[in-house]
């Protein structure tokens, strides 16, 4: 395995970590806290990072299921970190008590293109 893989996948692995991490624990307190917040965007930044990384190893875009369900998961992961940074800052103690229903379904979606990713990889190492 290149290095650059290597690094990919240490990222995705990372992303996969701190964003689990974040979403369950916020999950288990049911209040949104600013180091949930903190592992979001890492989370989120990892991911971006590893899916570049990966993009670019692929050669650019390819347009099947496993690509178009990553950038549904990044852009979901955008929209969940922003989202938990704007109730945070807004004080709204009602949102920040209830932001961790959503969460989890995010987190769901998001794992569908990492396993398939894992899958993928997995073959393509064979």
């Amino acid at each position: 395995m290149n290095s650059v893989v290597r690094a990919a996948v240490l990222l995705m692995v990372s992303a996969l970590a701190l964003y689990s991490v974040g979403v369950w624990s916020e999950r288990w307190t049911a209040r949104l806290e600013p180091w949930h917040v903190v592992l979001f965007w890492l989370g989120f930044a990892c991911d971006t990072a590893g899916t570049e990384m990966m993009r670019r190893l692929a050669g650019g875009f390819q347009f099947n299921l496993h690509s178009l369900t990553g950038a549904l998961a990044l852009t979901l992961m955008l929209g969940h970190a922003t989202w938990a940074t704007a109730v945070l800052w807004r004080h709204d103690e009602r949102a920040r008590a209830t932001f961790h229903r959503v969460s989890v379904v995010v987190w769901c979606l998001w794992l569908v293109p990492f396993v398939t990713g894992a899958v993928i990889g997995r073959h393509l190492g064979r």
